[in-house]
């Protein structure tokens, strides 16, 4: 089958030859439909995050189900399907006390295992669920928006909070409106000029917007400390950038929540007073990946309540792989898709 296949850090080729991994009697088999490519993809491209190699990569998976093995139910064959990419032990010391994002053996399609650059992927029929309004193109932003939910479920704000994200990405656009719908009274996005924050807009994201100029940032984060001098009750890093995170810190209200929510490069530092953190009462968090959130964000996205039309702005073959990296790369798409043929 075609498939993007990786023989160590940013040493890949796109083969016609990989091979179709046969299922369990626990897995459906997914004829791949396309594959969303994110940020996180360009870090397992320079062996960051937990990847491991060989690899086909690709965890934001949508298809139809093509086979299906023999103990599962509650599916057809040609079901219009998402996969929930991570995988847990439920052994280990996290996922024996509920913790299961936490388990030291965590696992993720695309990531440590074959994923969705590919013509087709084994799924354990329990991380499989059905869609219906969504395009394929839509549905990519599935795997993102369960980051989201378990996002707002970190952050649990209070009825009437005001929030910042930082970033325009999709998964931060997601969580815009998630935030919106469960108890922020206003959402204001802080991100660079360009395609990303015309799109939040189009999408009535946030309630406002503050447009950074990436070779001159510093008016743009003045204006944003007039117009709320006294910060906000919660503030997310939504951008993965070092600077960013290192910036974030000084727009959180007294009392207020730092989330920490973008993918960094392994050797980002941030460099924030403790005084600062001690005298204001500033709670850090981080929010990382997700488990057992798929069914929310079905039924968010597929509602129509959370809105991702247009979040798409390219899509690319497994062929053109690398031109996919590098348009993700150039800032100038939102989110990116690749298909298998």
């Amino acid at each position: 089958m075609n498939a993007v296949y990786y023989h160590g850090i940013q040493d890949f080729e796109v083969t016609k030859s990989a091979p179709i991994v046969d299922i369990s009697e626990d897995q459906i088999q997914i004829k791949v439909s396309c594959c969303g490519i994110c940020g996180t993809d360009s870090h397992i491209a320079k062996g960051e995050f937990i990847a491991q190699f060989p690899l086909i990569p690709g965890h934001e998976i949508v298809g139809t189900i093509s086979k299906l093995g023999k103990l599962v139910s509650g599916f057809s064959l040609g079901d219009r399907v998402v996969a929930d990419p991570g995988i847990t032990c439920d052994e280990c010391f996290y996922c024996r006390r509920g913790k299961s994002l936490l388990c030291e053996n965590f696992a993720s399609l695309g990531v440590t295992q074959a994923g969705g650059f590919a013509e087709y992927v084994a799924v354990a029929s329990k991380k499989v669920y059905k869609i219906f309004n969504l395009s394929n193109e839509e549905a990519t932003l599935v795997e993102p928006a369960a980051c989201a939910v378990h996002g707002a479920d970190k952050l649990d704000l209070p009825v009437g909070s005001e929030v910042l994200i930082l970033g325009a990405g999709p998964t931060g656009l997601i969580l815009a409106q998630l935030l919106k719908l469960n108890g922020a009274a206003k959402v204001v996005i802080a991100a660079n000029k360009g395609i990303k924050t015309k799109i939040a807009r189009q999408l009535k994201a946030a309630d406002e917007y503050v447009e950074i100029d990436r070779e001159a940032p510093e008016p743009a984060w003045k204006t944003l400390k007039e117009l709320y001098p006294y910060g906000f009750d919660a503030v997310v890093e939504a951008t993965g950038s070092e600077t960013v995170a290192n910036e974030s810190i000084n727009y959180v209200r007294r009392g207020g929540t730092l989330m920490v929510y973008g993918v960094y490069a392994n050797d980002a530092l941030v460099h924030w007073p403790p005084a600062k953190i001690f005298g204001d009462e500033i709670k850090i968090i981080g929010s990382f990946a997700q488990t057992h959130c798929f069914p929310r964000a079905v039924a968010y996205l597929d509602s129509g309540k959370v809105r991702v039309q247009g979040m798409v702005t390219d899509v690319f073959t497994v062929n053109d792989y690398q031109k996919a990296l590098d348009k993700l790369e150039s800032k100038t798409a939102l989110k990116v898709v690749v298909k298998p043929s």
